[in-house]
């Protein structure tokens, strides 16, 4: 079993808690103000800072978009796969698992989510009709739907780097297929790996200076104000209001009052704040106006996934001779 002690297995759920449920706070909080630009907001809600549902979406008071659902639909697909699943991806012996995350978007989509990002159909209505697993290189991939889910698979490998580099970007290839949807998926995940392992926020922001300098597409120095669908203003947007407020809130209501696409960078904001804090630390008047069902859904699911991230650890180990 994985070398883990009590007060490290709690500090690591309460991270990883606290990041699932701000990808939640973030996507609510966010919703309400999507496609508005700052000042429109700023005439309608002065600074929105409350969760109250409508938008463009007329959704009710603490209901989440497709940021939170699709990420639920990738969860319960990696729980059903097992690390049988994983490892077989991983190395490269087997793709069932990537058939059980199509399957998983399917039925998704055909519960009829609130939204439905364009790119994201065009690829599950290629897996449906085609069984492809990926589609070819496409410049209209570029949007943030494959970096927007993608936390569960950062919590379900978090002992296994390359088994993340691989089902990161084997389930982002399900809908988007494009250079910088992939380095984007990849490096939120590490990120948001580095966070749940315990970087404060200096060592977040060295972590995305190392980033930048990689990949200086996502250079967001001077800010430049655009928070759009396309995944380097989603990058940019999340990497600039993360490093500059510390605290979980002042990160989220910056974010989302940036407007655009709101309710994806507050959910990817609220996603690296809230592993940073942890959830205990997480506002409670955000936290009690999410749906019920869509916190017991990502609590269970954290549980779940954390579990399985130690099972797959241990087979890593064995496999590896670390037990020796």
């Amino acid at each position: 079993m994985a070398d883990l002690h009590p007060a490290r297995f709690h500090a690591r759920f309460d991270k990883a808690l606290g990041a699932y449920l701000g990808l939640a706070i973030g996507d609510a909080l966010g919703a309400t103000v999507e496609f508005m630009r700052p000042r429109e907001i700023l005439l309608h809600y002065g600074t929105h800072r409350d969760i109250v549902g409508g938008g463009w979406l007329k959704l009710a008071r603490g209901q989440v978009t497709d940021d939170t659902t699709m990420s639920l639909a990738l969860g319960d697909a990696l729980l059903q796969g097992g690390t049988g699943g994983i490892t077989a991806l991983r190395d490269g012996q087997d793709d069932a698992l990537v058939q059980t995350i199509g399957q998983a978007f399917v039925g998704w989509w055909r519960a009829g989510p609130v939204d439905c990002g364009n790119t994201c159909r065009r690829g599950i209505l290629r897996f449906l009709h085609e069984g492809s697993l990926s589609g070819p290189p496409n410049d209209g991939d570029g949007g943030n739907g494959a970096a927007m889910r993608n936390l569960p698979v950062a919590l379900v490998t978090l002992g296994d780097r390359a088994a993340f580099e691989r089902l990161s970007i084997a389930q982002a290839h399900v809908t988007h297929h494009h250079p910088l949807s992939d380095a984007a998926t990849l490096g939120l995940g590490r990120l948001l790996r580095g966070l749940i392992a315990g970087d404060d926020h200096a060592r977040l922001c060295q972590r995305i200076d190392q980033w930048v300098a990689e990949e200086p597409a996502f250079r967001h120095t001077p800010y430049r104000g655009r928070a759009t669908a396309y995944v380097v203003d989603t990058v940019q947007t999340v990497l600039h209001f993360v490093r500059t407020h510390e605290d979980v809130e002042d990160a989220i209501i910056a974010t989302v009052n940036q407007g655009d696409d709101a309710d994806t960078t507050g959910a990817l904001v609220g996603m690296l704040a809230g592993a940073r804090c942890g959830a205990s630390r997480l506002p409670w008047r955000w936290v009690s106006r999410l749906q019920p069902a869509t916190v017991r859904a990502i609590t269970d699911q954290t549980s779940g996934l954390l579990a399985l991230a130690d099972q797959l650890s241990d087979t890593t180990a064995v496999r590896t001779g670390a037990h020796a």
